[in-house]
């Protein structure tokens, strides 16, 4: 099976009413499951470089009655580049993405995360497991995952199966 978001997301305790960051959110799965545990008091912010992603996304949570999504066009790879602010976030969310990010920007992208981060709240990764055949050509280890966020002030919670071919991390902002 791939990546279950309404599995991993159910792990991720976002509680009615939380601000939930969806960054590289891509066709919005994640978002859109992460604004159901959100509730209609809780704000899901799905961040993407990719504008034509974002209207779709917006166009399928309206038509599932989801009102609590807002697009953000955004370069997450920048500290900044969310134009999100500081400390708004409980949750962050970043699924099938770090893959994506040039090994130069990694250390940036985790530092955004902790910018928008409120302290204790946590970032969930899911990324592709090197292990897996329909894996991209080029991989961010899990291990290697780790190391990004601990070395950028983060702390490992826990690890999981995010499906047969993706791992799943949680870290902490103290």
């Amino acid at each position: 099976m791939f990546s279950d978001p309404q599995k991993n997301i159910a792990l991720f305790e976002i509680a009615n009413g939380m601000k939930v960051v969806d960054l590289g959110a891509g066709s919005g799965f994640y978002s859109i499951e992460a604004a159901k545990s959100a509730g209609p008091s809780g704000r899901v912010y799905a961040v993407d470089v990719q504008q034509d992603l974002l209207n779709k996304l917006k166009n399928s949570a309206g038509l599932v009655g989801l009102h609590n999504i807002e697009v953000v066009w955004g370069n997450i790879e920048k500290i900044g580049g969310t134009k999100l602010r500081e400390a708004i976030a409980d949750r962050v969310i970043l699924s099938n993405t770090l893959f994506q990010i040039a090994a130069e920007d990694r250390d940036n992208l985790a530092l955004e995360i902790k910018r928008i981060l409120k302290s204790g709240g946590k970032v969930m990764v899911i990324d592709w497991d090197a292990g897996s055949p329909l894996s991209p050509k080029t991989l961010v280890p899990r291990l290697f995952a780790e190391g990004i966020f601990q070395k950028n002030g983060f702390q490992l919670e826990k690890g999981f199966d995010a499906g047969d071919h993706h791992y799943g991390i949680i870290f902490k902002k103290p």
